[in-house]
């Protein structure tokens, strides 16, 4: 062959597969919306299950919700395992995850609620089978711990919601109206939106996107796995309890280098509750601490949502779209439609 017809196979072959390799590029496509379970009605039935910390003396905050649920019109049922007992949790990892299997399975059960977190929903997460559940959605509900299971159902395709347990409940209920009411407002179909007290910390500004988040600590854990949630143009709501400031920081920087807020549409922090004091004190505020570990960014970021590990925890729908208007004087969290 000559050194010209040798040249226009060369051109040919690299032509041919330039446009393959162009046709074969992956496409960036738009994620369908989160499946919303069926809200509840009258005459539905709500199972209590304990995925994660042992319920020792706790059976009259159970039996509490059992009446609670009642006085709405629905039924309760408690998994056979909530108050079995392995050491730090409530029964063997297998035992916990035989009661939230069943619940997930059953189509006759319209929401799940958690009577608790602590630690161990993580222990069960591999164990989840979510086959019969896509045939018959039900609602998730809880907080904390419950963090690992949100970013499953939310990866699954779900929404949840972010809001009390059983244990969570008060001898007289009456202190907790608000949270209360919030929560059932939203699981009969009914969000709640909410105006936020101002704070100078507040990064003005306004984003809409799906809601997303709960626990710092759980959310952080989850980094690298199946649970860890992709965070591009959805809204992360943040809390915790029990931390140092510099854990704080380092989980949010850990957050951050992984690019978990690349492309984040805002942040909406919740309570930091019983921050613990270390010996070498932070310098700054834990809301300081926040602004300046996402200093890098442009989102706004919004302070004081009542929700987290204080008595007033208002519910949030998870995976459902939000406005969030951020004003030094006051922030808005819209639910849409």
């Amino acid at each position: 062959m000559s050194k010209i017809g040798y040249l226009l196979v060369l051109i040919c072959v690299s032509f041919f597969f330039g446009n393959v390799t162009a046709q074969v590029k992956p496409v960036q496509q738009k994620k369908a919306a989160l499946i919303q379970p069926p809200y509840l009605k009258a005459g539905d039935t709500v199972a209590i299950v304990a995925p994660s910390g042992i319920l020792k003396n706790r059976t009259d905050e159970v039996n509490q919700a059992v009446a609670l649920l009642k006085s709405w019109g629905l039924h309760a049922v408690v998994g056979k395992n909530v108050f079995s007992k392995d050491n730090h949790f409530a029964g063997t990892d297998e035992e916990r995850c035989e009661d939230f299997q069943n619940v997930l399975d059953d189509p006759k059960i319209s929401a799940i609620w958690c009577a608790r977190g602590g630690y161990g929903t993580v222990r069960i997460l591999n164990k989840l089978d979510y086959t019969k559940f896509k045939e018959n959605p039900k609602w998730l509900i809880g907080y904390s711990d419950i963090t690992a299971l949100h970013n499953q159902f939310h990866n699954e395709g779900f929404q949840s919601i972010h809001a009390l347990m059983c244990v969570s409940l008060p001898e007289d209920i009456s202190e907790i109206k608000e949270t209360i009411a919030s929560f059932k407002s939203t699981i009969f179909g009914k969000p709640v939106d909410y105006i936020l007290t101002g704070s100078n910390y507040n990064r003005a500004g306004e984003a809409t996107g799906p809601l997303v988040g709960g626990n710092l600590t759980i959310l952080h854990t989850m980094l690298g796995s199946n649970e860890s949630l992709a965070t591009n143009g959805k809204i992360l709501f943040i809390e915790d309890i029990g931390e140092y400031k510099y854990h704080i920081d380092r989980m949010l920087q850990s957050l951050k280098r992984a690019g978990y807020f690349d492309n984040c549409a805002g942040v909406l922090v919740g309570d930091m509750s019983r921050m613990r004091k270390n010996t070498t004190p932070w310098g700054t505020s834990v809301e300081q601490l926040i602004l300046d570990a996402l200093s890098d960014y442009d989102f706004p970021i919004a302070f004081g949502m009542p929700a987290g590990h204080e008595k007033d925890n208002r519910a949030m729908v998870l995976g459902k779209t939000i406005k969030l208007e951020v004003q030094k004087d006051k922030s808005t969290v819209l639910f849409l439609k």
